[in-house]
């Protein structure tokens, strides 16, 4: 069984998060995704095997993406809520730490297994975080946080993540192009 420290190891994002029913349905994704594919160590997991492959990037991870990615939503957002727009920082901490949590089950280190292959992280993602007891807010934002899907971002929160996600990946393309 997969220890919840593990997540908040990987993640200390995740003590940020206030609600002890937001910050549980996060942690309870990603346990459950460690649990449902034998993962023992996050920190061993690659970022995105088709990317990597064609960049020659082997040693790019997936833990130090989703932090970057929640931390660049974090940025983002305190600008906007400086500026008065109401924005709930508790959802987009807990969509930027699980937007990614399905890639669990989309590969199996650098090779892509069927769910990969049929249905795609966004769309499995929906499930897992639906599983955890996580809010359709969240759901939404693993949905629409990736051009892989027809679904736009309907809130500020999912428009913030999705943002944080294209320039994070963007950042890790460009670091490696030479």
């Amino acid at each position: 069984m997969t220890d919840s420290n593990t997540v908040e190891r990987a993640f200390p994002e995740l003590t940020v998060i206030e609600s002890d029913d937001l910050r549980a349905g996060v942690r309870k994704a990603w346990v459950t995704a460690m649990e449902d594919n034998g993962i023992d160590d996050l920190e061993s997991l690659p970022w995105f095997p088709p990317a990597q492959r064609t960049l020659n990037l082997p040693d790019e991870r997936l833990v130090p993406h989703v932090r970057d990615v929640t931390q660049g939503a974090i940025a983002l957002a305190e600008v906007f809520i400086d500026r008065g727009y109401d924005i709930s920082m508790e959802t987009v901490i807990a969509g930027a730490l699980v937007h990614d949590v399905s890639k669990l089950y989309e590969f199996d280190g650098m090779n892509e297994t069927e769910i990969g292959r049929l249905i795609g992280h966004p769309h499995y993602g929906v499930h897992v975080v639906s599983q955890a007891g996580l809010p359709v807010e969240i759901a939404h934002i693993v949905l629409s946080h990736t051009s892989r899907t027809t679904v736009d971002p309907a809130t500020i929160e999912a428009e913030i993540v999705r943002r944080a996600d294209e320039t994070a990946a963007s950042a890790i393309r460009a670091a490696h192009e030479i």
